[in-house]
């Protein structure tokens, strides 16, 4: 690999840019620009086996995928779409709502078939004159932002329309520049995903664990069993049951003022951990917000690796309700203690060796746990005084729940290592991008 720094640049309208580069419209180095579909009535949705249906709530602001919870439509319909179908290389652009502007670039549909919806710009490039991932970069940094939010017109949200094409400017290296500059960069982000897959795995192993031991009891089968009325089933002789009160703390985070919270740190500030944080189907976003108030309590307080769960949602659809995540705090963030919100519950276990027991629980049974526990009609709340006396969990003896606990808990320490890496490889990335996307840092060899 080889680099050099540029010395001979010129002005354009968007920036300083070498000499040997051109500027031109997003129109001209597009193949299309398609709006995804809305559904009629009578489609099928929430189909397990069905086609991916992706729209704004399912794309983060650093460019990845959260799929977990993708609504799904039937394949007939997919077919007889005439637009919105995803293909490799497409960049994908929310249009409108509180996701506005965010941006994606489809390395590989995993599925074979995946679409948009409405609210979700798909833009096809024409590989004959740009390469698809440079443009995306191009569109993610600064200028490519600054230029997608200035096209949002329209009332209170806004939105962004076709129009967006011919408004916005991007740079124009040589073709095969282009691709020098989108390999270097797609690596930090292809070791990223290598990461999250990592993770899915890792998390996948642990819940099988989990279920062997704890809900089917296959290394316990050769044992005696008995009936235990509370649970409504047989489970191992010796093993003790107990309401979840009895087993961990549940505290409630800090209700906060809307002038206490920050999106940049400020002095004497802690890093503040919102709903925001949990991600529908498990795992903890690293989106960070911070917080700077007298009236933080030491019950407010949390460590990294400390379990929280959502207690509030507004869907009313029980996605997020009881949520668990292990909270990871950004690896620039010096104190050791974080603060989270009043919208979400921190687990104590009143002994350490039930830790991930316990948040094993929550993920297995978090569907069951949000339609058992929910209080309310606009916004659900999780009645944790109800639940702590009303549910309970089967506990093997001390020995078998140590050995439980030293099985997973390397699974677990691996997934906040790799948490903290994929922040790191982002971070690089970042600095790279403007040097590269605006020609001061040249790629010359590959």
């Amino acid at each position: 690999m080889k680099f050099r720094w540029e010395t001979e640049f010129k002005e354009t309208e968007i920036g300083e840019i070498p000499g040997v580069w051109e500027v031109g419209r997003l129109k001209d180095v597009l193949r299309s620009l398609e709006s995804g579909n809305r559904p009629k009535g009578g489609v099928l949705a929430h189909n397990p086996n069905g086609i991916l249906n992706i729209g704004g709530e399912n794309i983060n602001w650093d460019g990845s995928l959260e799929l977990k919870n993708c609504l799904r439509f039937e394949e007939n319909f997919y077919n007889n779409l005439k637009k919105g179908k995803m293909g490799t290389g497409d960049i994908l652009l929310v249009k409108d709502g509180a996701t506005i502007g965010k941006l994606a670039y489809i390395c590989e549909i995993s599925e074979g078939k995946a679409m948009v919806n409405e609210h979700v710009f798909l833009l096809k490039s024409d590989i004959s004159k740009v390469d698809s991932r440079f443009l995306y970069y191009f569109l993610f940094s600064e200028t490519g932002q600054q230029q997608i939010e200035s096209s949002i017109s329209g009332s209170a949200q806004g939105g962004i329309n076709k129009s967006i094409q011919d408004n916005i400017l991007v740079f124009c290296p040589p073709l095969p520049e282009q691709s020098r500059i989108a390999t270097v960069l797609s690596w930090f982000d292809d070791l990223t995903e290598n990461k999250k897959k990592q993770n899915e795995i890792l998390e996948k192993t642990a819940m099988a664990i989990f279920k062997s031991w704890f809900v089917d009891f296959e290394p316990f089968k050769d044992g005696e069993f008995v009936y235990n009325e509370e649970l409504g089933k047989e489970i191992p002789k010796g093993w003790a049951v107990m309401r979840i009160g009895e087993v961990a703390d549940f505290k409630n985070g800090i209700s906060y003022r809307g002038s206490e919270k920050f999106s940049e740190p400020h002095h004497e500030s802690f890093i503040f951990i919102t709903l925001n944080n949990i991600i529908e189907g498990g795992g903890f976003k690293t989106e960070y917000v911070w917080i700077k108030s007298e009236r933080i309590k030491k019950q407010h307080l949390l460590s990294e690796g400390d379990i929280i769960f959502a207690n509030t949602e507004q869907t009313k659809t029980g996605r997020l309700l009881g949520t668990p995540a292990f909270v990871i705090f950004p690896t620039e963030y010096s104190k050791s203690d974080g603060v989270f919100s009043h919208h979400l519950t921190k687990i104590n276990p009143k002994d350490n060796i039930m830790k991930f027991l316990l948040y094993l629980t929550f993920r297995l049974y978090q569907q069951e746990l949000a339609q058992s526990f929910h209080t309310g009609t606009g916004e659900w709340g999780f009645d944790l005084p109800h639940f702590k006396i009303n549910y309970s969990i089967a506990l093997p003896p001390s020995p078998i729940l140590q050995q439980f606990h030293s099985l997973v808990e390397p699974l677990f320490q691996k997934i906040i290592l790799n948490q903290k890496q994929i922040m790191t490889l982002r971070k690089i990335r970042d600095t790279f991008l403007p040097l590269l996307v605006f020609g001061k840092l040249r790629v010359e060899e590959i």
